[in-house]
């Protein structure tokens, strides 16, 4: 495996590539990374992944500066899962200059959900994303479903510029309780850490409740967010939405994906789980 850390070592390393499938990473890679690679290993190759931490994602107060950077480690997974080429570029290397023209997500998303908690995040991560798939020029890109609407925007982001970019997601990997895996559970106490399931029980709940006939989704949302708070968590959101679109499910609806996101202590957490609506007859 090739480690490279400039855009000229990359297109020097992918040049005559026209099968590449890419998997971008922001590092401290767990096995949910690595199922995201052993599924770009079906799609292309070479396969690649990137390692960088974005600071146009992070807002006032977020966790860039302790965001944990573990590049050595890192690549001793992604070599062992079979990746073939991984880029590490600094910041100044993605910004040789202040990144002054970026990508608008529509305020239908961009306000919506995680983005009305965290303003300017999908705009940073649509930008990044548009930059990285320009130094790879990849076939087909993988990315994990745990962040569903980050999976939406880089849909709607590679259909509105017609990119010739392939988006696959790739199901959730969780611990044995059911825990949605992700680097920042490294930040949980081992207290919180036994109680960070609960959010997974209760997106879980809700999904029963749909499938058991209940149609009151806003009192099933606030129910799961009571039980989170009742319990010592702060709550963002918990909010049942069509899968397709990530808007209030309609009659049509054939799909809805219920999503929370709340804090335990000082780690957000988010969750989601997608299900078939016509399951509840």
């Amino acid at each position: 495996m090739k480690l490279v850390h400039t855009a000229v070592d990359l297109r020097a390393a992918l040049a005559g590539a026209r099968d590449t499938a890419f998997v971008p990473t922001m590092g401290n890679l767990h096995a949910g990374h690595l199922a995201l690679v052993e599924r770009a290993k079906q799609l292309g190759q070479p396969v690649v992944a990137s390692i960088f931490v974005n600071p146009l994602q992070f807002g006032a107060g977020e966790d860039f500066e302790r965001y944990p950077r573990t590049l050595a480690a890192d690549c001793e997974k992604l070599a062992a899962a079979g990746c073939d080429l991984v880029f590490a570029p600094e910041v100044a290397e993605m910004y040789p200059q202040p990144q002054t023209y970026a990508v608008a997500v529509p305020d239908r998303i961009a306000n919506d959900l995680c983005g009305a908690f965290r303003p300017g995040h999908f705009n940073g991560v649509a930008t990044v994303v548009l930059k990285l798939f320009n130094l790879v020029q990849p076939r087909v890109a993988v990315f994990g479903k745990k962040d569903y609407q980050q999976l939406q925007v880089i849909r709607d982001l590679v259909r509105q510029f017609n990119l010739p970019v392939g988006i696959e997601g790739v199901d959730t990997l969780r611990e044995g309780d059911g825990l949605a895996m992700s680097s920042r559970n490294g930040y949980l106490s081992q207290a919180e850490r036994l109680q960070a399931p609960q959010l997974q029980r209760e997106l879980a709940a809700t999904v029963a409740a749909v499938q058991a006939g209940e149609r009151n989704f806003a009192a099933l949302c606030r129910t799961a967010a009571r039980h989170l708070a009742m319990a010592g968590w702060r709550v963002d959101y918990v909010e049942l939405r069509d899968a397709a679109t990530l808007a209030a499910p309609t009659p049509d609806s054939r799909r809805l994906v219920v999503l929370g996101a709340a804090w335990l202590g000082a780690t957000r957490l988010i969750d989601n789980l997608d299900f078939a609506l016509d399951a509840a007859g």
